[in-house]
Formats: structure tokens, C-alpha cells, sequence
């Protein structure tokens, strides 16, 4: 799920915002890494705060991926699962590609690639809850629908 243009804020004000609405703690400052990788434990909850990037979601051999550009300003959420990686960081004169990566309260995140020797940690993906508010709007947030049971809708 991305949010386009969903603020205007340094990391520092952005990781604020997220902290105030109290979903996520945010957790890190950097560029996403370039090899296909996903978490197991916890969504995740990127903020681009400089540059342009396009990333891969769902991983490069899938034919159903989704390769977004996404640039200062976009919220993504990324589910338990998802593989995602960087793909190319085109040269458009906005700084370098910079996000803040945050995480719910109370949760680890790990570092999956995909290998065999990592089948137990992905038993435990369905089992995990969504958010009980949108990271960055609070409770009536967009990513609260994805949650929803769209037969009583």
C-alpha cells in the first residue's frame, strides 16, 4: 500500500508523526537494500524522506510483482511476507534515496531471503494481526480497510 505524497517532513519530523500516532516506532534512516528480502515478525512502514527510488514488491521471478517508483513524500506499508528490494535509484537531482523505516510497537523485525533453512519462520506469518490504526492517519486510516470484511460492506 503507498501513500503518495502523504507528507512533507525531514525524518526527524516524519518519525515524530509516526511516533505521536503511535502505531509504529521508527527504527532506522537509510536506503532500502538492494537484495530481495522480507520479514517474517512485523510489517514494516517506510516513509521516503529524500530522492526517488523504483522498488520490487513480491519478489523479481513473480509475475504479479509490483515495481513502483516512489519518491520524498510516500508512505509504504508492507505487509508480513512481502519480499521488496530496491531496483534502481534514477539520478533526478532530489539527494540521495532516503526513508525511515519503523515498525509496531512491541514487535522484532528479522531479515528473511527466501532459503530453505527459513520455512518455520514463514509458518508464523498468518498468524499475525494487522494494525489496529493506519500507521500514519490514526484510526480512521486506509490500511484499517484492508482489514475489513468486505462482505458486510
Amino acid at each position: 500500500m503507498i501513500y503518495h505524497q502523504a507528507f512533507e517532513a525531514s525524518h526527524d519530523e516524519l518519525s515524530e508523526h509516526l511516533e505521536r500516532v503511535g502505531e509504529v516506532s521508527p527504527s532506522w534512516v537509510y536506503t532500502l537494500y538492494s537484495q530481495t528480502h522480507f520479514h517474517s515478525t512485523s510489517h514494516e512502514v517506510l516513509g521516503v524522506v529524500s530522492g526517488s527510488a523504483r522498488l520490487c514488491f513480491g519478489g523479481e521471478g513473480n509475475p504479479e510483482r509490483f515495481e513502483p517508483t516512489v519518491s520524498k513524500g510516500d508512505l509504504i506499508i508492507v505487509p508480513t511476507g512481502v519480499g521488496h528490494r530496491l531496483l534502481s535509484e534514477p539520478n533526478t537531482g532530489g539527494g540521495p534515496f532516503k526513508m525511515v523505516g519503523a515498525y509496531p510497537r512491541n514487535k522484532t523485525w528479522d531479515m528473511c531471503y527466501g532459503s530453505p533453512d527459513e520455512e518455520d519462520k514463514c509458518r508464523t506469518i498468518e498468524s499475525l494481526g494487522w494494525f489496529q490504526n493506519d500507521p500514519s492517519y490514526g484510526r480512521d486510516g486506509p490500511a484499517l480497510c484492508l482489514s475489513c470484511d468486505v462482505s458486510q460492506m
